[in-house]
């Protein structure tokens, strides 16, 4: 989503994953295209739960123009707060709600949201926006260059205690000396009329109209959260095309029409999310739901042309996302960069992706994913080599003396007791068996999970990203300059941090992304990471009277466009 973004979700055809949101980076919902080449975004099905649910039968749509209730199984988010949002299962529900200035259209464009139009300072760093007269809240109160000022203001409040507030709108004049204390207003921003707003920046970088886009900027309207600081979010006043209508926690969350969204209408009366856990495909068999993703115990069958399952049977290609072990680099042995690139030969990942994950992942060799502006297919990662493996470790400074070895644990999301994925147990086999290292899990629920994450309280930690606008900056700036609070493994190399501040201000875009490129190089060589899988393509399966449910490799508003016909 938009940035980090962080969840436990299980990959259609695979197992446990995190994403941050990056919004992040992941869902907890599949998707499905209807276009004839679409792009599709990650796709992944809720964690389930332990029971059954049952409910009524899914119903179409009032009429064959579109309308009715899309049904979908989903998980309670850690947060409606747009500012406090660092997760895509939060993101997801928030973007529906909120909006801000700008939005991702479905080209992956930066395009108009609240803001009808904007202009650009000669220099780059000036950007003045004019708001759409025609945008209101939801209760029909019109939305003001105030109310975006006033909105950017309680973002970078050090007591709403955003967690990436410094990484998303930082690059605003005086955001980081309000964040430090020094100020108690953002110095950068000015209302120049009810519907003008300016906005300075500290220079001109070609990504901060896509900064933008993550919730953080998004706008509240201040009466409302005044007048129930610690529960408005339950019942929000917000500006995107649906309203929150109902929301029982671990139960349902309803969405509702918004008939006056700016942007147009939602051909849909209602979302309807079923929080209270189940089997997504005994749910869709049961026509509970609309959409199902595919374990891999029932990918076989379902691909099995006789079965009548199959023609509702769709393939997804892969979201801009990649799934990793962050190493912790203050924590021993983990500060030692031999260990860690120890780690990182001794896992045969196109093995475990073959014979473990059904070839439904695709081996990462860096960070950003194939295709993704500035990926590099030349860059060097690890390939499985124990016995190199074993040599780095003997040379670290812990030696080979195993039995005085710092011990290691790693930290993934889940409820006391919860299934490890496959994919984590077969790793830490072959940690075990090529380094003669054991480690330990631990299991924290997800909001706790979050939180330490973000305190940098985790030695190793299993996780994963998806890009929130389609710029490197999203992946290797945000997640590895020494100073980011999303830097969550604490890893600091000068060299890194100077291509990186280069790299923010470059005008040409092919020196930009070569500086990248450059920075990426040593972030892997350095290894705070093991990067895992990016996405692959994923199966899914998709009510025939479900329309226009248009993905994209990044998460962006699109509940509006789907509309149901009835069944034939």
């Amino acid at each position: 989503m938009l940035r980090i973004n962080l969840l436990k979700v299980l990959l259609i055809t695979v197992g446990s994953l995190f994403l941050i949101a990056a919004c992040g980076g992941s869902s907890s919902e599949p998707t499905l295209a209807t276009q004839p080449t679409p792009v599709v975004e990650k796709t992944e099905e809720p964690t389930q739960q332990n029971g059954t649910t049952t409910v009524s039968p899914i119903a179409t749509s009032k009429g064959d123009s579109g309308g009715g209730k899309l049904v979908r199984l989903y998980i309670d988010p850690p947060t409606l707060d747009p500012h406090l949002t660092t997760d895509a299962t939060s993101a997801q529900i928030i973007i529906e709600v909120f909006g801000g200035l700008v939005t991702i259209d479905r080209d992956l464009n930066i395009v108009p949201d609240l803001a009808e139009d904007w202009e650009i300072s000669d220099d780059g760093r000036v950007y003045t926006f004019f708001i759409r007269p025609d945008a209101t809240f939801h209760n029909g109160k019109p939305v003001t260059a105030e109310d975006v000022r006033w909105s950017l203001e309680r973002a970078t409040n050090p007591l709403t205690e955003s967690p990436v507030v410094d990484q998303y709108l930082g690059d605003i004049v005086g955001v980081k000396e309000k964040l430090n204390g020094d100020a108690e207003t953002i110095s950068g921003i000015k209302v120049i009329d009810p519907k003008t707003l300016e906005i300075t920046i500290d220079a001109s970088k070609s990504y901060f109209l896509a900064k933008l886009t993550y919730p953080t900027g998004f706008v509240l309207d201040r009466e409302n959260i005044e007048a129930d600081p610690k529960r408005w979010f339950r019942r929000p006043n917000g500006t995107g095309p649906f309203r929150l209508t109902q929301y029982d926690v671990g139960e349902t969350m309803v969405l509702s029409r918004f008939a006056n969204y700016h942007l147009g209408p939602p051909l849909l009366e209602e979302v309807e999310m079923i929080l209270s856990g189940g089997t997504s495909m005994l749910m869709y068999e049961n026509d509970e739901i609309h959409v199902s993703g595919i374990g891999l115990a029932d990918l076989d069958r379902i691909l099995d042309p006789g079965n009548s399952l199959n023609a509702e049977l769709l393939q997804a290609p892969p979201t801009f996302s990649i799934q990793y072990i962050g190493l912790n680099v203050n924590e021993p042995p983990l500060d030692d960069v031999k260990v860690r690139q120890a780690l990182n030969l001794a896992i045969d990942k196109q093995n475990l992706a073959s014979s473990v994950l059904a070839d439904q992942v695709v081996p990462a060799n860096g960070i950003l994913p194939p295709g993704f502006p500035g990926f590099n297919p030349q860059l060097r990662g690890y390939e499985f080599d124990p016995e190199r493996a074993r040599q780095l470790l003997a040379e670290s400074k812990y030696g080979d003396d195993l039995d005085n070895f710092p011990p290691i644990t790693m930290t993934t999301s889940g409820s006391f007791g919860a299934t490890v994925s496959l994919d984590m147990e077969v790793v830490l086999q072959m940690w075990k068996k090529n380094l003669g290292i054991e480690a330990e899990f631990q299991q924290t629920e997800f909001a706790t999970f979050l939180k330490d994450l973000h305190k940098r309280r985790f030695q190793m930690f299993d996780i994963g990203w998806i890009a929130d606008y389609p710029d490197p900056e999203n992946f290797l700036d945000i997640l590895f300059h020494s100073e980011s609070s999303n830097n969550h493994t604490n890893y600091s190399n000068p060299q890194v941090d100077a291509l990186l501040e280069q790299a923010r201000t470059e005008t040409d875009e092919a020196l930009r992304f070569r500086l990248y490129n450059q920075a990426e190089q040593i972030i892997v060589d350095d290894a705070p990471w093991v990067p895992l899988w990016y996405s692959g393509e994923r199966y899914l399966l998709v009510k025939p009277n479900v329309h226009d449910y248009y993905l994209t490799p990044l998460y962006i508003p699109r509940l509006r466009y789907v509309y149901l016909t009835d069944e034939e």
